[in-house]
């Protein structure tokens, strides 16, 4: 077929779906139908819902077919935060508690007459100053990492930030990186940005398949599994002794860097030891104080064997040089006087408040959660698609995130995520009401 001919049925194909002649939810021919009709080979229609589906139109849904995406919503829904004022959010969490303004005002006072001011001013070592990564030491014993010390701790600024300084200083591009079929999407993107492969483990409610983790160890040279062992982003399981026990095991025996990121943990009491404790030698733990103080906080930390630390601080040097000395100093304080302790028994209390009003909701509906967490996973029924779902919401002022942004196989399932932390507490009923009845309605369609 002639190069022009392709491209008009790609052309017409894309201006039916921008104009409204396809509608959403648009169930395309069949690849071997399109060939048919339009007497091509099967290879070049291939070719035309592959262009289609590169330009964000279509989506290719294993067993069901192709159909006609919501072209409507923002491309970066559920990756980038540019939610309107006049939206309610529901796909970011940040949970913060307006006594905390009072806080940090009162920290700064404290401050601003301390005698140490002087040095923050100045440049701050690479890793953070030794009595703040000592700070960071004893309060990472709380979250069960009781053998940690002083030298085996690096400040830097956010969790995120964390993550880049881990893959940039031990991972090379190229390399293959194991990761949960769903997964925290900041993970996704900076693993895009340095061009590593990401295979998909799968992964339900109860947890990494480790049996298909080992398999994929035998098949290929695998250099790292991201995991989020306590209190899984976006399910909200929490991995059993068994098989942390197990994975660190596979660790050793496949010698593979478990990239664990601990940023919910503090929401789960009573979860067994991190993997950073049970297989320190392969373990790199990362996480902040984004969700159990402020999001503004850019303040995280890296824990990893001291072989490790010398390459992570020359990274954070060649990226921040340092987090910056008035927010590093004002976090130590609250983990000092215990004010952090404080603010995650608050934030664990108001998570479990809100998932009892989730459930009192969702009651008659299949939903995914952890009770301590700050997120409910919402599987949509066969033949509803979440982009229709999101864009209804959109329309009645709520922002929520589908199952794109986290997934990592081509097989992406009809779900909704809802980051329930973000809106007043006393708002939440009626905005949940407002979800468990779009939803019902594309149900019953």
């Amino acid at each position: 077929m002639a190069h022009s001919r392709y491209k008009f049925i790609v052309d017409k194909f894309a201006a039916d779906i921008r104009t409204g002649r396809l509608p959403p939810g648009t169930r395309l021919p069949t690849h071997r139908q399109l060939a048919i009709d339009e007497k091509m080979s099967l290879v070049t229609a291939t070719r035309v819902y592959a262009e289609l589906e590169a330009m964000g139109l279509v989506s290719g849904e294993t067993g069901r077919g192709t159909f006609v995406r919501e072209i409507s919503l923002p491309p970066d829904l559920g990756i980038e935060h540019h939610v309107a004022s006049d939206m309610v959010d529901l796909s970011f969490n940040y949970p913060s508690f307006p006594s905390q303004t009072e806080l940090l005002r009162n920290s700064l006072r404290q401050l601003a007459t301390s005698g140490d001011l002087e040095a923050l001013l100045r440049y701050q070592p690479h890793g953070g100053r030794s009595h703040e990564r000592a700070v960071i030491a004893q309060y990472l014993t709380t979250r069960g990492l009781k053998s940690i010390s002083t030298d085996n701790i690096l400040i830097v600024s956010g969790a995120q930030h964390g993550l880049a300084t881990t893959v940039m200083a031990m991972l090379n591009p190229g390399d293959v990186v194991a990761v949960d079929t769903l997964t925290y999407p900041g993970f996704k993107a900076l693993a895009k940005t340095y061009h590593l492969e990401l295979v998909s483990i799968p992964a339900s409610c109860e947890g990494t398949d480790l049996d298909a983790l080992e398999k994929l160890c035998q098949r290929r040279s695998v250099r790292a599994f991201y995991t989020m062992p306590t209190l899984h982003n976006p399910l909200g399981w929490v991995m059993s002794l068994q098989n942390r026990l197990r994975l660190a095991k596979l660790a050793q025996q496949y010698n593979l860097l478990l990239i664990e990121d601990g940023t919910y943990a503090f929401l789960a009491q009573d979860a067994p030891p991190p993997l950073a404790e049970l297989a320190p030698e392969f373990t790199i733990y990362v996480s902040g104080f984004s969700k159990s103080i402020a999001t503004g906080l850019r303040v995280g930390f890296i824990a990893a064997s001291v072989d490790r630390i010398p390459a992570l601080e020359r990274l954070i040097r060649v990226t921040t040089w340092n987090t910056p000395a008035l927010i590093t100093a004002i976090t130590c304080e609250w983990i000092t006087n215990g004010m952090i302790t404080q603010l995650e028994e608050d934030k664990r209390h108001d998570a479990q408040a809100r998932q009892l009003i989730v459930k009192n909701v969702f009651k008659e509906m299949q939903y995914i959660s952890h009770p301590s967490s700050y997120f409910v996973w919402l599987p949509l029924d066969e033949g509803v698609r979440a982009d229709q779902v999101a864009m209804a919401l959109m329309k009645e002022q709520i922002s929520v995130s589908t199952a794109e942004p986290f997934a990592t196989s081509s097989y992406v399932p009809h779900a909704i995520r809802l980051a329930i932390g973000s809106i007043e507490q006393k708002s939440l009923q009626t905005v949940l009401e407002k979800v468990k009845n779009i939803v019902s309605l594309y149900s019953y369609l």
